[in-house]
């Protein structure tokens, strides 16, 4: 069947049209003096649609009459909560695989490769996996891992962001378990 021309005989809208609703105009209107709202409580008033997520009327609402895990587990607890710092992790075997032998290693360099999205994110190299090219590698942190496979492989390690100082207690400490820092290294730490 041939589709109909169209002409001002035969001109209509896409999808019936519904006219709005237009409350509050008079008891004559059917929807006046209440608006259709009903007549009182918290449905009637304004805003009433608006509650926040989990609201059950002024009970104690499930999330909090739930039992809790222990420790710091809610959103505003440290250093879970929502000043959390967070590095995005780069292992040595991704350097390896994507780059050749004497290049240059920084955050574009690394989002160029598709290692990263962005440079917005700190980035911690980490030592997981072999590294057999001599790269110069910038970023913000390294593990002490990275470090040496680095330096071990010919290249240079430069950190955005300085290691922060451990406190007496942190070192009293490691040297009571048995790791005691290497020579040399609590002299330093003790001088600073």
């Amino acid at each position: 069947m041939a589709e109909e021309e169209l002409n001002l005989s035969n001109l209509k809208p896409a999808q019936s049209r519904k006219d709005r609703k237009r409350v509050g105009r008079g008891l004559g209107s059917g929807k006046g003096r209440y608006s259709g709202r009903g007549i009182k409580g918290q449905k009637s008033r304004s805003g009433s649609a608006k509650m926040a997520a989990g609201f059950e009327g002024g009970q104690m609402p499930i999330d909090m009459r739930a039992p809790k895990q222990r420790g710091n587990t809610s959103a505003d607890a440290m250093p879970i909560g929502p000043f959390r710092t967070y590095s995005q992790p780069v292992n040595l075997r991704d350097l390896d695989r994507v780059f050749a032998d004497g290049d240059t290693v920084d955050l574009d360099a690394m989002v160029a490769k598709g290692l990263l999205k962005n440079t917005k994110i700190d980035v911690k190299v980490l030592g997981s996996g072999d590294l057999s090219k001599k790269l110069a590698v910038t970023a913000h942190s390294f593990s002490a891992t990275a470090r040496e496979k680095i330096t071990a492989a010919g290249g240079s390690v430069t950190a955005l962001k300085e290691p922060k100082p451990t406190s007496r207690k942190t070192r009293a400490a490691r040297g009571a378990g048995g790791t005691a820092p290497a020579d040399g290294a609590s002299d330093d730490a003790e001088a600073s």
